[in-house]
């Protein structure tokens, strides 16, 4: 039989510091394991109207209204982007022209196909790899890595991208930047068909 002095009371029942650096730990480490599963899935927007078909959507002249925000949330870049774009059955092509609020031009061409399943990738030369997008009710979610000039260097940065259709002319488009893991600023425009 256990006796009441022999008995331990399990870590996180006590209040002891290197106790209390335990029951830190483990709440930190449950808290990034949700976070790291929790978000939302274009899946959670398949009865959102209207409908979002990006064939139809970018069409011919669309243009664009943005802004970057750091890791703070303070502006640190405006824009403004044409865009022209066409399809020819499942394949588009969306050719970007951008103006910088310091007057630095860019310019980004998308080559997009549409996969049977209505899922989407798309290529640009600054895109590594493969942009891979699904699409669902009015939402469209992009994930890829662009590769972005900054200060003489060029730095690989994840998107996790989305696109909400509101009417037949205006989407709204949020995309947040990570590296390693580490959310470093977000992209925020407005895209009305011309």
């Amino acid at each position: 039989m256990l006796g009441l002095r022999t008995f331990q009371l399990p870590c996180l029942m006590r209040s002891s510091l290197p106790c209390l650096l335990t029951k830190v730990f483990l709440m930190l480490s449950l808290g990034l394991l949700l976070s790291a599963c929790a978000g939302p899935k274009v899946a959670d927007y398949a009865n959102e109207t209207p409908r979002l078909d990006l064939r139809q959507y970018f069409n011919g002249s669309v243009i664009g209204h943005g802004i970057f925000t750091d890791r703070s949330g303070h502006i640190v870049r405006r824009f403004v982007v044409n865009m022209a774009c066409s399809w020819d059955g499942d394949k588009g092509i969306l050719d970007e022209d951008f103006l910088y609020s310091d007057g630095t031009k860019e310019r980004r061409i998308w080559r997009l196909t549409r996969q049977a399943d209505g899922s989407y990738i798309g290529t640009a030369d600054d895109v590594i790899g493969q942009a891979v997008g699904q699409v669902a009710g009015n939402s469209l979610q992009w994930r890829y890595t662009l590769a972005v000039p900054v200060q003489g260097r060029t730095w690989h940065f994840d998107f996790d991208d989305w696109m909400v259709l509101v009417d037949e002319n205006t989407m709204l488009n949020k995309a947040t930047m990570s590296k390693w893991g580490v959310r470093m600023g977000e992209v925020t425009l407005s895209f009305t068909k011309k």
